[in-house]
């Protein structure tokens, strides 16, 4: 095992060849999954703390975009576990069951092990095994947390398993004037979604980065490093979860799920507030995403 290597950005064109994604390949600056993998490439390379030939264990790994640039970094003698507890037929139009089948089949596939669990749960059924990891990941999966409970408890899980934890999370600044609508959308959406414990929105309980900080803390990690980073025009995470809270459907929901007449009408506020700044800075198309918090933590 060696140090980390900085991944090159023309890794890009190679890592979105992994993912199941079948627009657009003849042309992947065009294609969504080649701007997240230039996003996942700035972040793993603002850590810098991911050996070559080590062992990765990856939080949240969703549909697998950090997953595959996480197995270019170890690179053929490195592992990446890649946890996530989301159903195989859940996400539309890609299944997550499609997107782990599609990188398996790649070059990097050998390097990976998918797991289907919660993070305690994978914690706790391999507590006996003596596995342990060089790195342990959780890139933009902290929001998705049901609860802000749920981040300390994987902090103490992985106390004695892993030498360090690299965070990558929306920071709630805005760099770029264009990016204030994402910040305001996701306060919104996370009001709502305290009101609607059973959903499956993927802004559920917001933490920002001085809240993961205290976690740390609190659960005998050391802050080794942190940064910021702001993401390139052309990743649309901003634009979406806008667009989520512009539409028709944030109001149904709202009276649908909130019964507090003042909780109500702050709701409606912030979404008018989240269609004024858009406005303000070019319209919906013109969003940017916000600020990413990066924090890397030893034990």
């Amino acid at each position: 095992m060696s140090d980390a290597v900085a991944i090159p950005a023309s890794a890009a064109y190679r890592i979105t060849s992994y993912t199941y994604n079948p627009t657009d390949r003849a042309n992947p600056p065009e294609n969504p999954d080649f701007t997240q993998a230039t996003h996942r490439i700035n972040v793993v390379n603002g850590w810098g703390a991911i050996p070559k030939g080590g062992r990765v264990l990856e939080i949240g790994c969703g549909q697998g975009l950090c997953t595959t640039v996480l197995a270019e970094a170890v690179g053929p003698a490195g592992t990446v576990d890649a946890i996530d507890p989301g159903s195989l037929d859940y996400g539309a139009p890609v299944t997550l069951g499609q997107a782990y089948e599609w990188i398996t089949d790649s070059e990097v596939g050998s390097r990976i092990n998918w797991h289907q669990a919660t993070p305690e749960q994978y914690l706790s059924q391999t507590a006996g095994e003596g596995l342990s990891w060089d790195v342990a990941v959780l890139a933009h999966c902290i929001w998705y947390f049901k609860s802000p409970e749920e981040l300390g408890k994987i902090f103490r899980a992985l106390s004695k398993r892993v030498k360090k934890i690299c965070i990558a999370e929306y920071a709630l600044t805005a760099t770029a004037p264009a990016a204030v609508p994402h910040v305001l959308a996701v306060l919104a959406r996370a009001a709502l979604e305290s009101q609607r414990p059973e959903s499956d929105e993927n802004v559920q309980n917001i933490l920002t980065p001085d809240a993961i900080k205290t976690v740390g803390k609190a659960s005998s990690w050391n802050l080794e490093h942190e940064g910021l980073l702001v993401p390139q025009p052309g990743l649309q995470d901003g634009f979406w979860e806008v667009g989520t809270v512009h539409s028709d459907g944030f109001l149904e929901d709202v009276e649908a799920h909130v019964q507090n007449p003042r909780l109500n009408s702050y709701l409606k506020s912030s979404r008018d507030a989240v269609i004024a700044a858009t406005s303000l800075h070019g319209g919906l198309k013109a969003v940017l995403t916000m600020d990413v918090w990066l924090g890397t933590f030893s034990s």
